[in-house]
């Protein structure tokens, strides 16, 4: 994609968790000068600096923008931040994290994209890669960074690249020669402002494609950026095989996964293969354990309203649902209709968003308990349990008010639920 004479002579990295420090240590085993930094004064940054790597914390000083030639920002790192204004003020080229990958691997790469669904579909295209004895690796927006796979995989690796808006905003020349669109509602409004520039940093993800490549998209979704060959999936398309993964939606990710897969030459024998065993991933529809016949859901994952719907919907009625966490600007109402016709026996509901949920509960009927916090709504959820009872962690929001991620989140839970 990018040789090394390509390189620009000096870089920015901006933002030094997961993706930034791996696209620093990319860069710096290049030769290029790279200069690093993060508002976090408490960060651990002694590989980096072992790498060469000079590092700034605490200060976002214009001037750090002095003799630098591109910034790369990680993915948390929003377009209204001092030094990317400044950066574009100066003409200066802003590259996610994902694009400085694109260029500096070779490999052929399938790109998933979409609101909900994404880890899931990622890894189980994988697992099918797999199957067929291909050699790949999973990366991305939850897990390994894109840059990070850089030096360990051969150039024959197929990547599975799942991609959030974040990444997406700041691309140039990214090109997947499998581009998937899961599905597109409205989230991360905090950040993007709109659901019209949310949709078009989604989308971007088919705007370099050529001819040769092909563009996945939900059947029916209007037309797209890009020369990708169009293939559609739904979810009641005939499968290889039936998914081990339990929900509707997650019937509808693997019809996606299958045509991506046959879109690279797979043939279904071992797409049904993966279908059959794949067990699905932590934090999302995850059943930890059985309490005295009740049994506790781990969905952390869940991080917007149509995410817990599509939880809900997995289960019969009768269901125990915590929800609550950080605000995103997405409203609840659809999803406390949704709450009451799948028969919601009680919420459990805990941070910054409990009182907007409680409101949109209320207006539908649906019972409610403000727990406040997730160790009194499991503890809650139990007491109200029966044996037969499904409790279920699927927050429909954010985790930053109480939690580092969902994965921490979801870690509570479990150990909250080892407890009992």
């Amino acid at each position: 994609m990018m040789s090394d004479l390509d390189l620009p002579r000096s870089v920015l990295v901006l933002g030094l968790a997961r993706s930034g420090e791996a696209a620093a240590r990319a860069l710096a085993r290049r030769q290029v000068n790279v200069r690093a930094v993060d508002r976090n004064e408490e960060l651990d940054v002694g590989r980096l600096r072992e790498a060469g790597v000079e590092v700034v914390l605490g200060a976002e000083d214009p001037a750090l923008l002095d003799d630098v030639d591109l910034l790369v920002k990680s993915p948390g790192v929003p377009n209204e931040a001092p030094l990317v204004a400044g950066a574009r003020a100066r003409g200066l080229r802003v590259w996610s994290e994902v694009e400085l990958g694109y260029r500096l691997l070779e490999n052929p790469i399938v790109g998933v994209t979409g609101t909900n669904g994404k880890t899931t579909t990622a890894e189980l295209l994988g697992a099918v890669l797999r199957a067929a004895d291909r050699p790949v690796a999973v990366a991305g927006n939850v897990g390994r960074p894109l840059t990070g796979l850089d030096g360990h995989v051969s150039a024959d690796t197929w990547l599975v690249c799942e991609l959030s808006s974040f990444q997406l905003e700041d691309i140039e020349r990214f090109r997947p020669s499998v581009g998937v669109l899961l599905n597109l509602t409205p989230d991360h409004l905090d950040r993007h402002g709109t659901v019209e520039r949310y949709r078009e940093a989604k989308l971007r993800i088919f705007e370099n494609q050529q001819e040769d490549d092909t563009a996945v998209l939900p059947r029916g979704f209007p037309d797209v950026r890009g020369a990708g060959r169009r293939v559609e999936f739904g979810v009641d398309d005939e499968l290889p095989a039936e998914p081990l993964i339990r929900g509707e939606h997650n019937r509808e990710n693997a019809a996606a996964a299958a045509v991506a897969a046959r879109a690279i030459g797979i043939p279904d024998d071992p797409i049904a293969e993966a279908f059959r065993t794949f067990p699905g991933v932590a934090h999302r529809l995850e059943l930890v354990r059985e309490v005295a016949g009740v049994s506790f859901v781990n969905d952390s994952k869940a991080t917007n309203p149509e995410a817990a719907e599509c939880a809900l919907a997995s289960y019969p009625p009768g269901l125990r649902i915590i929800l609550g966490g950080s605000l995103k600007g997405t409203p609840f109402g659809a999803l406390a209709r949704a709450a009451r016709e799948r028969g919601v026996a009680k919420a459990y509901l805990v941070g910054e968003a409990a009182g907007e949920l409680a409101e949109a509960l209320g207006e539908e009927g649906v019972e409610f308990d403000t727990s406040g916090d997730l160790a009194t709504a499991v503890r809650a959820a139990f007491a109200d349990a029966s044996p037969g009872d499904v409790v279920l962690l699927s927050p429909a929001c954010a985790s930053y008010d109480q939690f580092r991620d969902f994965e921490e989140r979801g870690d509570r839970f479990r150990a909250l639920v080892e407890g009992l």
